[in-house]
C-alpha cells in the first residue's frame, strides 16, 4: 500500500451548492451529525456552482470554522451538477467518494445506511427516493431519464437522478475526470458489476428552487441517449442489408409463383414509401450532425468549468 492510500480519509463527501444561502448551514450541521456518528475519518469538499447570491462568503466562513472542510471552491459562471461534481473530484483524496445534494430534500441521517451497505463490499451504492416529493413536470423528464440511463448503463438502477451515492474511488479515478472529462453517473454505473440501491427519504424543497431546469434535464436526457447508441449505423447498415435481401427473395419468388405481397405498384405506395425514405434520411443526417456536432466540441477542449476561487487546507 502506498504513503497515499496510508493517510487518505475514509470518506471524501462531495457537496455542490446552487444559491443555497438559506439552506447550507442547517445542511452542513445535520451533515457533520451524521458523518461523526460513523467515527470513520473523513473530509468534505463544498462547491459553489456559480450562485451569485451569500452561498459561497457561507461556505467560506464553514471552511474557518470546521477544519474537516478540507477544501471550497467558487465556480465562474453555473457550468451544472455534473461539471460542480468534476471540480470536486479533482480534489477528493478519500478512499470512497460520497455525493450529496445541499438542498435539504435528501437527509444526510440516512447516510449510515448507504455506509453500512458499502462497507458489505459495493462498488457502488446508491439512495433511491422511494417517496419522491418533487413536481410532476421534474419528475416525468426523471423517469424518462432512467429508462434511458438504464439502458445506457446496461443495469436495474431505479434512480440515477438521486445525487445521493457512495462511489470506491478507484473506479472514479480510473476515468480520470477534470475541466475536459466532465463526472457521468452512467459511465461509472456501467463499469460497475457489484451496485446497490437503498430508499432514502425525500423531502418537498425548503428554499428557492432547482437548478435542474426543464431544459437541463431534456440536454442531459439526450448525452445519455447518444451514449446507448453507440453503434447507430452499425444497426441501420444491418436493417438495410436485411431489407435488401428481403426484396431480392421477393422478386425471385414472384418469379416463380403468384405473390400476393406488393403484387401491384400503386401510386399510393410510392408516395408512402417515399414519405418513409425521406424520414429515415432526416433520422440519419440528424444522427450525422449530432456526432459532428461533439466532435467539433470535444476538439475545441472547452473547460467545462473554471474555478474563480479556491481555498484549501
Amino acid at each position: 500500500m502506498m504513503d497515499g492510500e496510508r493517510t487518505a480519509p475514509d470518506f471524501s463527501v462531495l457537496i455542490t451548492c446552487y444559491f443555497e444561502e438559506n439552506s447550507i448551514e442547517e445542511f452542513h450541521a445535520r451533515l457533520s451529525a451524521a458523518l461523526k456518528s460513523l467515527g470513520r475519518s473523513y473530509e468534505i469538499i463544498m462547491v459553489n456552482d456559480g450562485s451569485t447570491d451569500a452561498t459561497f462568503d457561507k461556505l467560506k466562513a464553514l471552511f474557518d470554522r470546521d477544519p474537516h472542510i478540507r477544501v471550497v471552491m467558487d465556480l465562474f459562471k453555473n457550468a451544472g451538477q455534473q461539471a460542480a461534481i468534476t471540480a470536486a473530484i479533482t480534489e477528493a483524496r478519500g478512499k470512497a467518494i460520497v455525493l450529496m445534494d445541499s438542498d435539504l430534500q435528501l437527509d444526510p441521517a440516512d447516510l449510515p445506511g448507504l455506509v453500512a451497505e458499502y462497507d458489505k463490499g459495493y462498488d457502488v451504492v446508491s439512495g433511491y427516493r422511494a417517496n419522491r416529493r418533487d413536481s410532476f413536470w421534474r419528475v416525468v423528464p426523471s423517469r424518462l431519464a432512467n429508462i434511458i440511463m438504464r439502458r445506457a448503463s446496461q443495469s436495474a438502477f431505479r434512480d440515477f437522478g438521486c445525487t445521493f451515492k457512495i462511489y470506491n474511488a478507484k473506479i472514479i479515478r480510473a476515468f480520470e475526470y477534470g475541466p475536459f472529462h466532465v463526472f457521468s453517473n452512467v459511465d461509472l454505473i456501467a463499469k460497475a458489476q457489484r451496485c446497490r440501491e437503498v430508499p432514502v427519504k425525500h423531502s418537498p424543497r425548503k428554499y428557492g428552487a432547482s437548478g435542474w431546469t426543464f431544459r437541463k434535464l431534456w440536454a442531459y436526457n439526450m448525452d445519455n441517449l447518444m451514449k446507448m447508441l453507440q453503434r447507430p449505423f452499425q444497426w441501420l447498415a444491418a436493417a438495410c442489408v436485411a431489407a435488401s435481401v428481403l426484396f431480392l427473395l421477393r422478386i425471385l419468388a414472384g418469379s416463380f409463383v403468384d405473390f400476393r405481397v406488393l403484387n401491384e405498384v400503386t401510386t399510393g405506395l410510392i408516395l408512402n414509401a417515399l414519405a418513409f425514405s425521406l424520414l429515415v434520411l432526416l433520422a440519419v443526417l440528424s444522427l450525422i450532425g449530432e456526432f459532428t456536432i461533439r466532435n467539433f466540441i470535444s476538439l475545441r477542449k472547452d473547460p467545462a468549468y473554471i474555478v474563480r476561487e479556491k481555498r484549501e487546507r
